[in-house]
């Protein structure tokens, strides 16, 4: 049912990353008079344009910028240091609101599901490029990289990017901004070989050309391939797009020698984790040896064990369960069907389909959801943005508003050395210390 008349729809979007601000975004554009709470737990917004994007890809995080000029609307405001759960729980949320659409994302890994994945040293992405890219949660993480040998689980972008910021040097990362803590071990690593590994092979890979590319123009290290696990060439003319590209990429790295550069990246395809080996620490990894039939991974039989000293699995995301929220745990998604969970309640995003497409695949996701809360919710009368306000006054809350945010931003520019663009802080103390200045 349309909404009509001048009455306000209130509308909280838990979670300020891509989807949420598509949502908000959508929701606000037309004639209708709807207003847009976005809530997030962590004082700054953009979530994973912030802490997900690697650091050495700077243009990527460009895409603030729109939501940027989303917060400058009157229709739309952030709240950060606002925890669903701790500060205010999501009945209370549904109570002063018309509607809350979860736009939580996918922050959990998903397990390896092998013996030994709880040794110290193995280390998820998610926890991983959170605390190379400062995020709170991670500051503490502290891996060890006192070691000679790195595996990185998986075939796809946030793989790539893992071995690539552990391949980079100092000056390769000058423009970035990468965190402080994670640029003083990384680049003073004992680091000679990282292996970067694949159940499947390279035509099945995820990975893009442009990120694969990289890998072959890295200063201090070569990436190695072995020919032997490419397919024939008379097979490239009939591949296309990204395949095609991945294959001339392969294929050049294929002819790269081990003693071309001191550090060495080893792309190895058809090799499947079995157990991480070691009494107390990380000392190794078995691997089986894979074939792909008919599109399906199957075991040989044949195995080996790759000594190494740390491993990053990079093979996917969950959202995390909410009480009180159907949750599907096979998919890692809340339940919904086309984004709604249950009267008044919807999610969008990763939360709502996965971790799946690129960061751009969230504005259509965002665009649908608007148009169907447009399309069927109501306002109420209910109190909104007053509510919340109510709540945050008697429970004595510290939120973060927009204005705040570009407080701490103007901190971290100001503080950035060289060529950095920021010097991001993690401490979540600091950051709303900052917010709380005049």
């Amino acid at each position: 049912m349309a909404q009509g008349g001048d009455a306000t729809l209130w509308v909280a979007v838990i979670g300020a990353g891509p989807a949420g601000y598509y949502t908000a975004e959508a929701l606000t554009a037309g004639e209708q008079n709807v207003r847009v709470d976005i809530i997030d737990r962590l004082p700054t917004p953009y979530g994973l344009i912030r802490a997900g994007v690697a650091p050495d890809h700077q243009s990527i995080k460009n895409v603030s910028r729109r939501y940027e000029a989303t917060n400058q609307r009157d229709d739309v405001r952030f709240v950060g240091n606002l925890s669903l759960g701790r500060d205010v729980t999501l009945k209370e949320l549904q109570d002063i609101y018309d509607v809350v659409v979860l736009a939580t994302g996918a922050a959990k890994d998903r397990p390896l599901g092998v013996e030994g994945e709880d040794l110290p040293g193995v280390i998820g992405s998610g926890a991983f490029v959170g605390w190379y890219n400062s995020h709170p949660d991670y500051k503490d993480l502290e891996p060890d990289l006192r070691v000679a040998s790195v595996a990185v689980i998986g075939n796809g972008n946030v793989a790539v990017d893992v071995a690539r910021i552990l391949a980079k040097t100092a000056e390769e990362m000058a423009s970035s901004d990468l965190a402080g803590h994670a640029a003083a071990e990384i680049h003073s690593s004992a680091i000679k070989d990282i292996y970067l590994l694949g159940r499947r092979g390279p035509l099945e890979a995820a990975f893009t050309p442009k990120e694969l590319g990289e890998l072959n123009k890295l200063e201090n290290c070569v990436t190695l391939v072995d020919g032997d696990q490419l397919p024939p060439t008379d097979i490239d003319e009939t591949l296309s797009g990204a395949t095609k590209k991945n294959m001339t990429v392969l294929r050049a790295m294929a002819e790269n020698s081990e003693n071309d550069k001191p550090v060495r990246l080893h792309i190895q395809f058809y090799r499947r984790p079995m157990a991480i080996v070691g009494d107390d620490c990380t000392c190794a990894i078995r691997l089986e040896e894979t074939l792909v039939e008919d599109g399906k991974c199957v075991g040989t039989g044949r195995s080996e064990v790759l000594p190494v000293g740390l491993v990053v699995p990079c093979i996917g995301y969950r959202s995390s369960p909410l009480e009180d929220v159907p949750y599907d745990e096979w998919r890692g998604v809340y339940e919904n069907e086309d984004g709604l969970i249950s009267t008044g309640l919807y999610c969008v995003g990763w939360c709502r389909r996965g971790p799946t497409g690129t960061i751009g695949t969230n504005k259509p996701d965002g665009a649908g959801i608007a148009a169907k809360i447009l399309a069927e919710v109501q306002p109420s009368g209910k109190p909104g943005r007053d509510g919340l306000e109510n709540i945050v006054q008697d429970r004595d809350l510290k939120i973060v508003t927009f204005q705040d945010w570009k407080k701490i931003e103007a901190v971290e520019i100001d503080t950035a050395k060289g060529e950095a663009p920021r010097a991001k802080i993690a401490d979540v103390e600091e950051m709303v210390s900052i917010a709380e200045n005049d």
